[in-house]
C-alpha cells in the first residue's frame, strides 16, 4: 500500500471540546448536539463523519460514472449518521447515504450507488462494522 496523503487532526476535550487540523484548514469548537443534551450550532463527529463520508463516497461515484461513461457530476447524496444506544453504556453508529443521480432511473442509479459503496474508502472502513442503507432517491 502507497500512501498518498496523511491528514492530522488534533482533538481535545472529547465532545465538548475543540478539533484543529495540522494545517489549520479545520478549527472548530465540538458540542454534543442538543438531542444528546448538548448545545446547537456546533460541529459534532457524527456531524464531520457524514461530510466526510459524503465528499469521499461521491468521489467513488465519479469513478463508477467514468469507467461506465456516465457523467455523475450533478449527483448528491444526503448522509445520515445516526448515533444509537445499545445499552446503557454502550453506543453505535449506523449510517444512510440516499443518493440522486438526476434524470437517471431508479434501479439504474442504485446500481451506480451500489458500486460505489462498493469502492468508498470510507464504505470500505465501515463495512461490517455499521448498519449501512444505500438508496437511490
Amino acid at each position: 500500500m502507497k500512501k498518498l496523503y496523511t491528514a492530522v487532526v488534533a482533538a481535545t476535550g472529547g465532545r465538548d471540546g475543540h478539533v484543529k487540523s495540522s494545517d489549520g484548514i479545520i478549527d472548530l469548537e465540538m458540542r454534543k448536539p442538543a438531542e444528546m443534551g448538548g448545545k446547537s450550532g456546533y460541529a459534532n463527529p457524527e456531524l464531520l463523519f457524514a461530510a466526510a463520508w459524503g465528499s469521499c463516497y461521491l468521489g467513488a461515484l465519479g469513478s463508477v460514472g467514468k469507467r461506465d461513461g456516465i457523467d455523475v457530476s450533478n449527483a448528491t447524496v444526503n448522509v445520515y449518521i445516526s448515533f444509537n444506544e445499545e445499552s446503557s453504556s454502550s453506543f453505535v453508529l449506523s449510517a444512510e447515504l440516499h443518493v440522486h443521480i438526476p434524470n437517471m432511473e431508479l434501479d439504474k442509479a442504485q446500481k451506480m450507488a451500489d458500486a460505489a459503496h462498493k469502492g468508498c474508502p470510507y464504505s470500505k472502513a465501515t463495512r461490517g462494522n455499521i448498519d449501512v442503507v444505500v438508496k437511490a432517491v
